[in-house]
């Protein structure tokens, strides 16, 4: 269980987010500035060198969102050219690629950033860059959209690149591109021009998420254990119905794959937050306000709730709950994580990843008077001091992360292991590095009392 440190305040932090920024900027300017149309997209590094693997071209906005997050953090002049210049010329094709689930996480990266620091006023007003921005965004969401399987029970989901079966718990961060394509006026257009609410399909989705992808200790098979999560969902596409839980890349499909676990709990806290700037009008056909907050908020605080107690004292989890080698290593929840034992893996990017959700489930809490919110904020900072320290953040400047001990899929051995017994360490992945670099930089401006960055824009701003 994470050992939540209850005095940590955002302040304490200040001179370790200091040095992730002056590590990153040459970390992040030197990938892009090598990064060719003509090589893969970089996904995790090979003795500390960035290097591609062919599956789905899904990180290449996390490079490029990297660059913007630097600027957003440090005012570099520099990586804002190399994120706003790479993201007009090279992000096109992510807009309109139907076969995959990764817009949110793609296009919110880079459009998504860039509009909200116009929208800030931290870089300047242009309204043909910002009608760019927000056009790209309203196709990615409608075409993230089109990826529809319609359920038994009168809803549905958006399906995985596996097929029409297939959900996973991935999307939930990634159907917030829906969300922002709707704030911006925009829908889904279908067959004899039937108008389709992208709003009404990313609630639906959430819901799917929240019912078939999060357990809640209720009986619902052997193995139901409050906020575990099922990595991937199946159906039968020919009546709707739900079959059975599944996995990609965790071990088992009951057990928990930790970076999906942290998917789901970034995901519910964000569409928390967008919720309370969506009118009574707009959810009342969906369920109405009430109804779709409840699932939403049970669903994030069962997720969190499990990351915490299934977690070691430190904050970082191993790659999967009920990974066998766990059995080698004694009480391994009771100590912090060991990234160099000979059984299992951990995987920093699910820390990285669950950092935000916690710190923002915290708030939402927080904000709303509700004293159990801090209990989220503080393990959400707990971690996010363990990723800055010496063990985690990657010192070196020839190694090219910035995040050490992630995993990216352990069942396939797509990970660099450096020692005779086959377990990854000390080598990072993209995704990895910009959840740091996004966690980092949402408690910068906690520090700061800034904009609070949400991915539809400032709170309460235009958009």
């Amino acid at each position: 269980m994470i050992q939540i440190d209850t005095t940590l305040q955002p302040e304490s932090l200040a001179p370790q987010l200091d040095r992730l920024w002056r590590i990153a900027g040459p970390k992040i300017k030197g990938l892009c500035q090598r990064d060719s149309p003509d090589a893969g997209t970089p996904v995790h590094t090979v003795n500390g060198r960035y290097t591609s693997q062919s599956w789905t071209e899904w990180t290449q906005g996390f490079l490029y969102g990297e660059a913007i997050l630097q600027f957003d953090a440090t005012g570099d002049d520099e990586a804002l050219e190399l994120g706003r210049r790479l993201t007009r010329d090279r992000m096109a094709p992510h807009l309109t690629h139907e076969g995959v689930h990764d817009h949110g996480f793609n296009n919110v990266s880079t459009y998504g950033n860039l509009r909200r620091l116009m929208l800030e006023g931290r870089i300047a007003r242009d309204d043909w860059e910002l009608a760019f921005y927000e056009d790209a965004l309203r196709v990615s969401g409608a075409v993230q959209a089109m990826r529809w399987t319609v359920t038994a029970d009168g809803g549905g989901f958006i399906h995985s690149f596996n097929g029409p079966h297939s959900l996973f718990c991935d999307t939930m961060r990634s159907v917030r591109v829906l969300m922002l394509s709707h704030l911006l006026g925009h829908r889904l257009l279908g067959e004899n021009d039937r108008a389709i609410s992208l709003l009404e399909r990313g609630i639906q989705h959430a819901a799917a998420t929240a019912k078939y992808s999060v357990y809640y200790g209720a009986g619902r098979d052997t193995y139901d254990v409050r906020g575990r999560v099922a990595h991937e969902s199946l159906f039968n596409t020919n009546d709707g119905n739900y079959r059975a839980p599944s996995t990609q890349q965790g071990y088992s499909p009951f057990t928990t794959w930790t970076r999906g676990l942290s998917w789901v709990m970034s995901g519910f806290p964000e569409q928390l937050e967008f919720l309370d700037f969506v009118a009574d009008d707009e959810l009342d056909p969906l369920g109405g306000r009430d109804q779709i907050r409840s699932m939403m908020l049970e669903a994030a605080r069962a997720s969190c709730d499990f990351f915490i107690d299934n977690t070691p004292t430190d904050g970082v989890p191993y790659w999967d709950t009920g990974a066998p080698g766990l059995t080698m290593l004694g009480d391994y929840l009771d100590r912090p994580a060991d990234p160099h034992n000979a059984h299992e893996p951990v995987d920093s990017s699910a820390a990285a990843i669950g950092a935000q959700g916690l710190i923002r489930l915290g708030r939402y809490l927080e904000n709303r008077g509700d004293r159990s919110g801090e209990r989220y904020t503080k393990a959400g900072l707990t971690v996010l001091r363990t990723l800055l320290n010496d063990d985690y953040l990657s010192l070196d400047p020839e190694h090219e992360g910035l995040l050490l001990h992630g995993v990216y899929h352990r069942p396939n051995g797509w990970d660099h292991a450096p020692a005779d017994d086959g377990v990854p360490s000390g080598e990072s992945v993209l995704w990895g590095d910009y959840h740091l670099m996004e966690v980092a930089l949402l408690v910068q401006r906690l520090i700061g009392g800034t904009d609070y960055p949400t991915f539809f824009g400032p709170l309460g701003g235009e958009g």
